[in-house]
This record gives structure tokens, sequence and C-alpha cells, in this order.
């Protein structure tokens, strides 16, 4: 996507470009010669905004044509620090932007994109908006939080008819999470949820977006009367319900959000593996029966409890413990939760 980003911008920049040089250039005359005419001629103090314009245009261009890019760089911030109300000035720096990002140097690419967005006027070129150009640049080689937390939010508000929002509040959520805020991302993803399309909607690197969206916000709004102190306390209980017979407690003890039953080949995020069943058929007439130790494929955020006797086609179920991940509510975090069953022998 960045690339496609960068590349549509260099068009736009290219083609602008291009007339100039095929109205003006002369091969008799030298690169050297050119550039100095050009120059003399912007010295002009009563040269008119356009024909200034044209002409910083024009150097730009030449400078551009022959790979000159630290002289082009220097050319352009140079003439913006000294003219600072210059109408066209957003334009100068995305040039800038660009060169940056021919150049690989992506940090510099960000503070000109950035400078843009908050001290110069919004432009349109060839009917593209300088800002939103910025901002999706911004988004694609920004690795701060804060800052992305920021671009997405202003391409949101200003410019949602030009991108997903869908795709976009998904995103914004999950930068909040890595800010650790948490009561942000919720609302985030909340509207994500609300999107006619986020159900369906792809998105790169993502693809279980809706799901994990639907599980925090669903986790976030029960009762979480489930959970467990202690990994101990919960393999006990179920423990002792199994020897009891006792259904009720175990059907009480599981998960409330997003239980699951399935085999081990099966995705816990297919809507095919979600259940909501009560325990009692399967242990009415059955003989059940549970290893005394967890599984040593238990590790210090999950655990495995080999069980066997629940029915005639597959009589071994392991049940999952799973350590509970929610650090918006510390009393919650860290908590386990009898989060669903895999059918079978492990694999």
């Amino acid at each position: 996507m960045s690339r496609t980003i960068v590349l549509f911008t260099a068009k736009i920049l290219l083609g602008i470009f291009a007339v100039f040089c095929i109205a003006g250039c002369d091969s008799a005359t030298s690169f050297s010669e050119t550039q100095q005419q050009l120059y003399d001629i912007l010295e002009q103090q009563e040269l008119p905004p356009e024909s200034r314009y044209t002409i910083i245009n024009r150097i730009a261009n030449n400078l551009l044509a022959a790979e000159e890019y630290n002289q082009l760089i220097i050319f352009l911030t140079s003439y913006v620090e000294e003219n600072p109300g210059d109408t066209y000035n957003a334009y100068w720096l995305l040039m800038t932007a660009y060169v940056y990002m021919q150049l690989e140097a992506k940090p510099m690419a960000e503070y000109y994109f950035d400078r843009i967005i908050n001290t110069c006027q919004d432009l349109e070129v060839q009917g593209q908006s300088i800002h939103f150009l910025c901002l999706q640049n911004l988004i694609q080689i920004s690795q701060d939080s804060t800052h992305r937390i920021s671009y997405f939010t202003e391409i949101i508000d200003r410019f949602p008819q030009l991108v997903n929002t869908t795709e976009l509040y998904y995103r914004l959520a999950v930068e909040y999470e890595n800010e650790g805020e948490w009561d942000l991302a919720l609302k985030s993803y909340t509207d994500f949820l609300a999107q006619e399309d986020a159900s369906t909607i792809q998105i790169t690197g993502e693809p279980t977006a809706y799901t994990n969206a639907q599980r925090l916000v669903d986790f976030n709004d029960s009762p979480k009367d489930w959970t467990f102190e202690s990994l101990e306390a919960l393999e006990k209980a179920v423990k002792q319900a199994i020897t009891n017979y006792n259904y009720k407690s175990l059907d009480k003890y599981k998960s409330k959000v997003n239980f699951f039953a399935m085999s081990w080949r099966q995705d816990m995020y297919d809507t095919n593996s979600q259940e909501d069943f009560s325990m009692q058929g399967f242990m009415r007439g059955n003989r059940i029966r549970y290893n005394a130790e967890l599984d040593e494929a238990s590790n210090p955020n999950e655990a495995y409890l080999r069980t066997w006797g629940w029915n005639n086609y597959v009589s071994v179920w392991y049940l999952y413990f799973r350590k509970v991940n929610f650090p918006i509510d510390p009393e919650i975090h860290g908590r386990w939760e009898w989060a669903g069953i895999y059918y079978g022998e492990m694999l």
C-alpha cells in the first residue's frame, strides 16, 4: 500500500514537472546555464506569484530529472524558510518529502509530511488534497503509536469519503491498545463493529479482526463471573464438579464469551467452533475420568486437562484453561477461565 501511495505522489509531481520541461528545455543549453538563468529570474522582486511558481517548479524539475536530490532538498527547504508566506509551500515540502522517500530516508520524509499538515494550508494537486496524501504516507511509514493515532483520527475526521473508515477504526483501536489506552481502544472497536461491512471486511495482516473486536467488546460487557483467581482454583473446581457429576457447576464455570468446542485441526475463530451447550447431555450415563495432573503442554498462560468417557464417538476431551488478558480491568486481568474444549487426542 505504501509503495502505491509513494508512486502516486511521484506521478503527480513528475506529471506536472514534465509539462515545463517539454515546453522549455533547450538541448543546446547546458544544465548549469539553464539553472542559473532560472535562478536569476527568480531573484526579480516584482515577479508575479504565478510566474514565481512556474520558475521554482522548473528549477525543481530539472534537479529531479538530473537526480540532484541533495541540491533539490536544499533549494526547496531554503526557499520555504525564506518565504514563509508562499501559498505553495505545502507543495514544495511535499516534493521534499517525496525526495526523502526516494532516498529511503523515511524519518526525514515523515518529518516533512507531518510539518505540511501542521504548518501549511492544504492545497490540491491534480484534484488530490496534499494533506490527504501526507496522511496516507504517514500512516504507512510512522512507527510511533501516538503519532499513528493522530494520523488515523485526522484522516477519519477530515477525509471519511476517501478511505475505508471500517478498517481505520480497527487499526486505530490496535494503536490505542499498543499505548495502553483501553477505554479508547474499546470505543474504537465498538465503532468498528458498528460499520455495515465489519463482519466481511478483509484487513491486510488482520485475518481475525472482526472476531478479535467482538470478543473483546463482548467480554467487556459481560459479568466475568466465571473467572477464577488462579489456575489451581479453576482446576480444583472443575475436577470436583466432574467427580460429583455436577453438570450445573460445569456449565457455570464455562466462559460465557466465545466458549469453543472443536477438534485440534479447527480454528477457534471459525464460527462453527463456537459452542453454547449444557454438559448435562454428555455426563448422564457416562463414566467421566480425568488425569491427576495437567498436560505437559501447559504453560504459564494456558493449560490442558485430559478427560475421557464423554461419549462413544469421541471419548477424549481436553479442557482448555486460559489466563485472562484484559488489562482494562486489573481485578480481572490475570485471572483464569475455562475457555474451551478440544476433541480427541492432542496432535
